[in-house]
C-alpha cells in the first residue's frame, strides 16, 4: 500500500509499505518529513513532477535506509513528488515526468520477467537491441552457436556486445590503418603505449588493470588497528604507488548530462579502487568539450556558424548540469574536483560541419596504494567471488554497445535505457569497505574490478578471465522484481564492486562492510575450468559457455583512408583592432577562466589536499 504525506512546502512524499503502519511508524514518518501532514486518502490529484515509476531513485535508497534505522522495517520505497503549475513547467525528461493523478499503482509496474531466450537470428537481434555488433562478429557468433550445436542466449549475445564492444576493446585504437595505400606500422594504442615503453623507469603497471600506477614515495598511512570494530589508530609507513587514471564518458553526458557526468566521474574513481588489489582514490578532474555554448550576448565567433538543431541537449545545458553532476559525485563521495577545463568549438565552410554534437566528457584522477599490491593475484578454484553495492534496476541496459555508436543511431528508448543514475553514497559505502581491506598489513583480496558497461557481465567475467567461474544469479541483490536475467546481470545500476578474496577472510569483510553498511553478497566461485556460467533459476541458464567464447573473438579493424588536402584562405585582420581582437582570445571559454565549471563544491573535503 501506498501512504502520501505533505510538507508545507506542498512536496509530496510517497511511502510504499508491506502492510498497514502502526501509528508510531506514522509519527517517525511524519517528523521525518518535517512534520508534514499524513493525507487520509490513498490518492491526491493535482500536478506534480517525480521520478519515473520503474527507477527507485538513489534518495529513495537513503530514505528507506533511514526509516529502517528509525525502526520503521515495513517501508519498501519512498519518493518524493514536487507540486507544479503552470504550461511551461520545467524538469528532466530522462529521469523524472509530470503526475496529474497519484493513487495506490503509483509504483505498479505491469511486467513479468522475461524468460530466458533463444536467439534464432543473430544479425535481427543486433539490430532490433541496438548492440553495435559488426558483420564479423555477428558470423563470429554464428560459428559459435555452431560449435556449441546450439542457440545463443539473449544474454549470451549482449553480453559479448557490451564485453567487446569499442568502448570496453578500443577495436579502432587497436586496429590497423591504411593511410594512402601504406599500412601504418604501429596501432594508435601502440603509438600511445610506446612512450611508457621508451621511459619505463618508475611505471609500475599500466594498460593491463583498471588504473595505472607509478612509483610513489614512502609515506605513512593513518588507520585503525582494526576496522570491523572501534579500535586505536596507529601509523605505518608503507611503500607507495601513485595512480593515474582518465576515461570519457561522452554518451551518458550528451543524452543526460548531470547523471552522465557524475556517474563519468564515479566509474573513475570506482576504476582507482579497483588498480591492483584495492587502492584508495584522493582527487578528480573533469574536462567538458561541447560545441559553441552560446552564453548570453551573441559572440562574433557564434554568428559565424549556425546553432544546430540538438536532439537531446543544447551544449550550454550540457556545460552546467554536466559540471554540476561530476562535482556533486566527487563532494558527496568525498573526493575533490581540484582542476578541470573546458574546450568549444564549432567550425563552418561550405558544406564542411564540424562541431562536438557528441560531447567530451573526460573524469580523471589521482590517488594512491601499497606496492605490494599493486599487481592483482590469480584466483583459485573455489575462492568466493564478492559483491559489494545496492540492487540491480533496469538502469544503464548496453551503455556499453550504444556508447560506441554515434549519438542518435539508435532509437530513443534504447539510448535512454542506456543511461546511468549516480549514487555516491552507496559508492562511499563500499570503498569503505575495500580500504579497510588495502590497509591491512596482509590484504586478502586476491582480485577486484568494478562493475561499469555491462555491469555484472563485464565486471565478473573479468574478475575469473584467467579461471572461470560461477555466478549464481539469485543471488544478486534484485530491486525491481519485473528484471528478466539478461537484465539483472546485465543492468549498471547503484554504484558497486566485484572481487575475489581468500575464504579466510570472507566473515571479517562481511563483518566491515556491514558496519559500513555496504551491501555484501557472496554470489560465486572461481573454478579453474575456463568457463563463465550465470547459473539461472531455469532448464536454461542465461549464459553458460567458455571463457574464449566471450573475449577470444573480436576480428581486428582494420581502417582505411586517404590523405585530403585542407586548404583555408589566409588569416585577415586589422592591426588597430589588436585590444578587441585580444579581447575576444580571452572571452573564448577554452581561454577564460574555468571556475564556473570546476569551483563549484568543497575542493578539500577528503581533507589533506590543499586547495583552497
Amino acid at each position: 500500500m501506498i501512504i502520501f504525506f505533505e510538507d508545507p512546502s506542498s512536496t509530496l512524499y510517497a511511502v510504499e509499505s508491506e502492510s498497514i503502519l502502526q501509528s508510531e511508524d506514522v509519527s517517525s514518518l511524519i517528523w521525518l518529513f518535517g512534520e508534514a501532514t499524513k493525507l487520509d486518502n490513498g490518492e491526491v490529484s493535482g500536478t506534480f513532477i517525480g521520478p519515473r515509476t520503474e527507477m527507485v531513485t538513489p534518495w529513495s535508497t537513503n530514505a528507506v535506509e533511514i526509516a529502517e534505522n528509525m525502526g520503521v522495517n515495513q517501508v519498501r520505497r519512498i519518493e518524493k513528488f514536487i507540486s507544479a503549475s503552470g504550461n511551461d513547467i520545467q524538469y528532466d525528461p530522462m529521469l523524472e515526468r509530470i503526475y496529474h493523478h497519484l493513487d495506490q499503482k503509483l509504483f505498479h509496474v505491469n511486467k513479468v520477467p522475461d524468460p530466458v531466450l533463444e536467439v534464432d537470428n543473430i544479425r535481427e537481434y543486433n539490430q532490433r537491441e541496438g548492440l553495435a555488433l559488426s558483420d564479423k562478429e555477428i558470423e563470429y557468433l554464428e560459428e559459435v552457436s555452431k560449435e556449441l550445436d546450439r542457440k545463443l542466449t539473449d544474454s549470451e549475445v549482449f553480453g559479448f556486445s557490451q564485453v567487446n564492444s569499442e568502448h570496453c576493446r578500443h577495436k579502432i585504437f587497436n586496429g590497423t590503418f591504411v593511410i594512402n595505400d601504406k599500412t601504418m606500422k604501429l596501432s594508435l594504442f601502440e603509438l600511445i603505449k610506446k612512450t611508457s615503453k621508451t621511459n619505463h623507469q618508475f611505471l609500475i603497471s599500466a594498460y593491463k588493470d583498471n588504473v595505472a600506477f607509478i612509483q610513489g614515495p614512502v609515506m605513512e598511512q593513518f588507520a585503525p588497528v582494526r576496522q570491523d570494530r572501534p579500535d586505536f589508530f596507529i601509523v605505518n609507513d608503507i611503500e607507495s604507488v601513485i595512480s593515474l587514471k582518465a576515461e570519457t564518458h561522452n554518451f551518458p553526458t550528451t543524452v543526460e548530462p548531470f547523471n552522465g557526468a557524475a556517474t563519468g566521474s564515479g566509474g573513475e574513481i570506482r576504476d582507482r579502487m579497483a588498480g591492483g588489489k584495492g587502492s584508495l582514490p584522493l582527487a578528480g578532474t573533469a574536462v567538458y568539450m561541447t560545441s559553441y555554448p552560446r552564453v548570453g550576448k551573441s559572440n562574433s565567433w557564434e554568428q559565424a556558424t549556425t546553432e544546430r538543431s540538438w536532439l537531446y541537449q543544447s551544449p550550454l545545458e550540457i556545460l552546467i548540469k554536466a559540471s554540476n553532476g561530476a562535482s556533486d559525485f566527487g563532494n558527496k563521495f568525498g573526493q575533490p574536483l581540484i582542476a578541470g577545463s573546458v574546450y568549444t568549438f564549432q567550425f563552418e565552410k561550405g558544406d564542411e560541419v564540424l562541431g562536438y554534437d557528441k560531447v567530451i566528457m573526460l573524469a580523471g584522477g589521482i590517488g594512491f596504494g601499497k606496492k605490494k599490491d599493486s599487481l592483482k593475484s590469480t584466483p583459485k578454484p573455489n575462492d568466493p567471488i564478492v559483491l559489494l553495492g545496492g540492487d540491480n534496476y533496469r538502469i544503464g541496459m548496453g551503455g556499453g554497445a550504444v556508447s560506441s555508436v554515434a549519438t542518435g543511431e539508435f532509437s530513443n528508448d534504447i539510448e535512454l535505457n542506456a543511461i546511468q543514475r549516480s549514487n555516491p553514497e552507496m559508492q562511499k559505502r563500499v570503498a569503505n569497505a575495500l580500504r579497510a581491506m588495502a590497509e591491512k598489513e596482509d590484504n586478502p583480496i586476491v582480485s577486484v574490478h568494478d562493475h561499469g558497461a555491462g555491469g555484472h557481465l563485464n565486471c565478473l567475467s573479468e574478475l575469473v578471465e584467467e579461471t572461470g567461474g560461477i555466478i549464481e544469479v539469485d543471488k544478486l541483490p534484485v530491486g525491481d522484481p519485473t528484471l528478466s536475467e539478461k537484465e539483472i546481470i546485465g543492468n549498471e545500476s547503484q554504484e558497486r564492486m566485484g572481487l575475489i578474496i581468500s575464504k579466510d577472510a570472507l566473515d571479517e569483510l562481511k563483518s566491515i562492510a556491514e558496519r559500513e553498511r555496504a551491501p555484501f553478497y557472496t554470489i560465486g566461485k572461481a573454478t579453474g575450468d575456463g568457463r563463465l556460467t550465470f547459473k539461472g533459476q531455469g532448464k536454461r541458464h542465461p549464459i553458460d559457455w567458455s571463457l574464449h567464447h566471450m573475449f577470444g573473438s573480436s576480428p581486428k579493424t582494420r581502417i582505411n583512408d586517404q590523405t585530403v588536402a585542407t586548404r583555408y584562405s589566409a588569416l585577415q585582420y586589422d592591426t588597430n583592432n589588436f585590444h578587441s581582437y585580444v579581447q575576444q582570445v580571452v572571452e573564448l571559454e577554452s581561454v577564460g577562466c574555468k571556475d564556473w565549471l570546476t569551483n563549484k563544491v568543497d575542493r578539500s573535503v577528503t581533507g589533506k589536499v590543499a586547495k583552497q
